[in-house]
């Protein structure tokens, strides 16, 4: 199982939001790049980052921070935020992006994801975000109109190798992982899933843990890590049962 530590990105720094609300914004760090690194040498294996300004404007903002970070970390990153069309995913693997995450595409144009599948492979990775399991599109401000489930296996039929899923209602609030759900999408999709939203301390740590046999493959961490309620390197060792 693989522990993701999140690093948001707005405005150039580093930031965290609650339920994906701009209006609930936290600033951790001015260079995004420090955080990097230190989750690097915390131990991390590899990282999640998010182009929140990308998400709202559908097109890359952060591109030249984001291009920083997979030049100076010796892990592979993952990235979603404002991905919309093919060029985009190019440019961003061209950085060294390891997979991009495609979300508000998935609900409206599948067409899309099929066509980056079909090129990219398993460098392609869906994000399914929802709120009351309706899927969230265009920065979690619009409702989709389709459910988590449905669209996980939509998504699976496409091509896509594994999913994100992230319950909105709980993230960035340390209330606890929704693995029921995370779980639910990993057996209406048939392929692994990595869960997102409401990490507090080792004992969600421990819960995912043992969902593996359920279809979850990795989780994405984020504020715990950044207020101190987990401990990156407890958690890594829990992982690997030390």
């Amino acid at each position: 199982m693989i522990l993701f530590p999140a690093i948001d990105i707005r405005n150039g720094k580093c930031v965290r939001l609650t339920e994906g609300r701009f209006d609930k914004e936290t600033i951790f760090a001015d260079n995004p790049l420090d955080m990097a690194i230190r989750w690097v040498n915390e131990g991390a294996e590899y990282l999640h980052l998010v182009d929140l300004d990308g998400a709202l404007a559908g097109k890359p903002v952060n591109l030249s921070v984001i291009a920083d970070i997979t030049k100076n970390v010796r892990i592979p990153v993952q990235l979603g935020g404002g991905i919309r069309n093919l060029d985009t995913i190019a440019q961003f693997l061209e950085v060294g992006v390891a997979r991009v995450i495609l979300g508000s595409v998935a609900v409206k144009q599948p067409e899309l994801v099929a066509a980056a599948c079909e090129k990219y492979g398993d460098r392609i990775v869906v994000g399914i975000d929802a709120r009351d399991g309706v899927v969230a599109v265009d920065g979690w401000g619009i409702a989709g109109g389709i459910g988590a489930e449905e669209l996980a296996e939509k998504m699976a039929g496409v091509g896509v190798a594994r999913i994100i899923y992230t319950d909105i209602s709980r993230d960035g609030t340390l209330s606890g992982v929704n693995i029921s759900a995370t779980a639910a999408v990993a057996k209406a999709s048939g392929i692994p899933v990595i869960a997102s939203g409401g990490v507090r301390d080792l004992s969600d740590i421990e819960a995912i843990k043992k969902a593996t046999s359920d279809g979850i493959e990795g989780v994405i961490v984020g504020k715990a890590i950044y207020t101190g309620s987990l401990n990156l390197a407890d958690a890594l060792c829990l992982l690997r049962g030390e």
